[in-house]
């Protein structure tokens, strides 16, 4: 039987000996030998709120009520503040079960501790806390404030280490990689009577790509006829649910109603690897005033920066050729790129002539 599943028996016994024991308020907790432990016993009522809890310590031996008058509890580094019950600096003799009741024992709430050595890999697994970013974005890692001790001991700052490096960092990316992808360690220190006392935690970081627009591209041009009903898709790589792409008209909204003469509609495809949104513009009849408005397809993600991609519509044109000379229609200029030449070929008896659409 493994130490945790000791630590389960025990509470479980505890619980039945004891009185009731709220799931919801049970906790178990794995620190490293030498670390600052803080449990706090919870309020069931307001009624709770100027009380003072009475812990006790349930070994496998002898069961012990601590206090701050105690003895013992000054010789085991534990402390009682307010509603907390603190252990300045872990050793294996703190392993075990610990409760705090209010006065009434049919309300207690109790808690395992596990002490590890600090090379213990089982200790990082039950305290690894997942955190993610996403590439090309800015990114802070947060240490997470959990069993914060009471105000009387003040906190002295946060330390990060990333796995495998001894060189501290200070948990902020500016633009994160891939390559940043490990497990970090960020360890919290504590001032106490002019002693330093330290709570470490774990976090596992996965750097993820960034959700962008893939098509089209910026200031792209698209040609089309009068009266030609168009379609240009906005795809999008998406890495979230919350991510979603949609198309501005000179920046006012595009409606979603097929109704109207211009209009768009979405959809998802997801597979195992990647997910995919395509917002499609439509365009049920290409009329001259659509020419001259500026279309955006705009990406909004919950946690990185907007994107957008902005493009324009252009007229098709037909260039005619007549013995070399070039007849340009309207919109259309050398200048511009729009205009393919082909030279006229000359013979005695004719002129040639050809057509080109661009």
């Amino acid at each position: 039987m493994t130490t945790q599943q000791t630590l389960l028996v025990l509470l479980l016994v505890l619980t039945l000996l004891t009185g009731v024991m709220s799931s919801q308020e049970a906790q178990v907790l794995h620190v490293r030998v030498g670390e600052m432990v803080v449990l706090e016993c919870p309020y069931l009522s307001h009624k709770d709120g100027g009380a003072t809890p009475l812990w006790t310590n349930h070994s496998t031996q002898d069961v012990n009520v601590i206090n701050n008058m105690s003895t013992s509890a000054e010789q085991m580094d534990v402390l009682i503040h307010g509603r907390s019950l603190v252990i300045l600096r872990a050793t294996i003799n703190h392993q075990g079960n610990y409760s705090c009741t209010y006065g009434n024992a049919s309300r207690r709430f109790c808690f395992g501790l596990t002490v590890y050595t600090t090379q213990s890999r089982e200790h990082g697994e039950k305290n690894q806390n997942p955190s993610t970013c996403y590439t090309q974005q800015s990114c802070t890692l947060r240490c997470p404030a959990v069993n914060i001790p009471p105000v009387n001991i003040t906190s002295n700052g946060i330390m990060w280490h990333k796995e495998g490096e001894s060189s501290p960092q200070n948990g902020y990316f500016e633009s994160i990689s891939e390559k940043d992808s490990s497990v970090y360690t960020c360890t919290r220190s504590y001032l106490y009577r002019g002693q330093t006392y330290n709570m470490t935690f774990t976090v596992s970081l996965d750097v993820k790509p960034s959700s962008e627009i893939l098509s089209p591209h910026k200031n792209e041009a698209f040609r089309v006829d009068l009266g030609s009903t168009v379609v240009i898709n906005c795809t999008v790589f998406v890495n979230s649910d919350f991510d979603d792409a949609f198309w501005l008209s000179d920046g006012s909204f595009v409606e979603t109603d097929n109704s109207f003469p211009v209009f768009y509609n979405s959809t998802r495809v997801k597979n195992s690897k990647e997910e995919k949104l395509t917002a499609s513009l439509v365009f049920t009849k290409i009329s001259e005033e659509d020419l001259l408005k500026n279309y955006t397809c705009k990406l909004e993600s919950s946690h990185q920066s907007s994107s957008f991609v902005t493009i324009t519509l252009t007229r098709k044109v037909i260039v005619l050729t007549i013995g070399g000379a070039v007849i340009l229609s309207r919109g259309c200029s050398r200048s511009k790129g729009c205009v393919r030449l082909n030279r006229a070929k000359r013979s005695s008896s004719h002129l040639s002539t050809s057509w080109s659409r661009v």
